[in-house]
């Protein structure tokens, strides 16, 4: 890689005048010509300056870092955390923005200790994914290092800044629907995970219908037998938690058909951030990615900014909701 000293050599000026004018600093005099000389020669050689000796002259170097805690970042367009990076590197490329992808934690004998450590390489970082070690984190959010983290944290006491979706407001109004539609008997699935997602979504529902029945599972399999069980008990809609998985909505989904039942006519279904086909709400993830970019540039450098961000989820009408039929 080529150096200030061969910029210097072949310009014909000291190594201090190229830092000088590499740096941009307009308050030292010196004529134009030997400023242009300097940047031509920078760009025939196609000098790159050194990122850590950036950082270490200016205090900031326009890197973000981008971490997630599961043991791969989403490659596939299907996969739902993949509009979050399509968003990140928007409004990233929008702003002047390089980014860092940290996979420190999918090779061997990797911990989310070491790796959350090198996340200082960068100016500030970008988490997501379900979960949070939390004391890695809690050593970053105690020594003033920027970051945010995609999707509501309640960990630390609330002291992690984040983007994330209204789910509680957006649940409420889905079980609000269903019940102008004249449904009673509602059974809400989720998964036995826990996390703040899962938490304010079943928040909403029984904010909204009380007498919902909360029924967890593991993993994508539910009997038919219990479904249509449900059914001949006067259950007229199924409500199904949506995360990353969507372990939830294919074991509901699976039984149904299984259980040869057809929805809406036979059975209502819902999904609290799913399919588009699938009656809802969306979730704003592309949004969710560059809002916290935005919050990000905004912590590194120090600007006035609300530092835990909530975005509205869109309804979704769908095609599988409907007023219950007379039995």
């Amino acid at each position: 890689m080529p150096r200030q000293a061969d910029i210097a050599r072949i310009a014909g000026v000291s190594q201090a005048t190229v830092s000088v004018v590499l740096g941009g600093n307009s308050a030292v005099r010196m004529a134009e010509s030997t400023r242009r000389r300097v940047l031509e020669v920078a760009e025939q050689l196609g000098y790159v300056p050194h990122p850590v000796a950036t950082r270490l002259a200016s205090a900031r170097s326009n890197l973000l870092g981008l971490y997630t805690f599961r043991a791969t970042f989403p490659t596939d367009v299907a996969d739902s955390y993949y509009p979050i990076l399509v968003g990140v590197e928007e409004e990233a490329a929008a702003l002047g923005q390089d980014l860092i992808l940290f996979t420190g934690t999918s090779g061997p004998g990797a911990s989310h200790e070491a790796a959350i450590r090198r996340t200082r390489m960068a100016d500030g970082c970008l988490f997501f994914g379900r979960h949070v070690p939390e004391e890695p984190v809690a050593r970053l959010v105690d020594s003033g290092f920027p970051l945010v983290y995609i999707g509501r944290r309640a960990e630390l006491d609330g002291r992690i800044p984040y983007v994330g979706a209204d789910y509680v407001s957006a649940s409420a109004e889905v079980l609000t629907r269903l019940k102008g539609l004249g449904h009673r008997e509602i059974r809400y699935v989720r998964e036995s995970d826990e996390a703040p997602s899962s938490t304010d979504r079943q928040r909403g529902v029984l904010e909204a219908a009380p007498e919902t029945t909360v029924v967890r599972i593991d993993g994508p399999e539910l009997d038919p037998g219990t479904v249509r069980a449900w059914v001949r008990d006067g259950v007229t809609a199924v409500v199904v938690e949506g995360t990353d998985t969507g372990a939830a909505y294919t074991a509901v989904r699976k039984a149904i058909d299984a259980a040869r039942l057809s929805t809406p006519d036979d059975l209502s279904l819902a999904v609290l951030g799913g399919p588009p086909e699938v009656s809802g709400f969306a979730v704003p993830m592309r949004e969710m990615g560059r809002r916290a970019v935005r919050l990000l540039v905004d912590l590194v450098t120090e600007r006035q900014t609300t530092p835990q961000q909530l975005l509205w989820c869109p309804p979704v009408a769908g095609s599988t909701v409907g007023a219950p039929r007379t039995r």
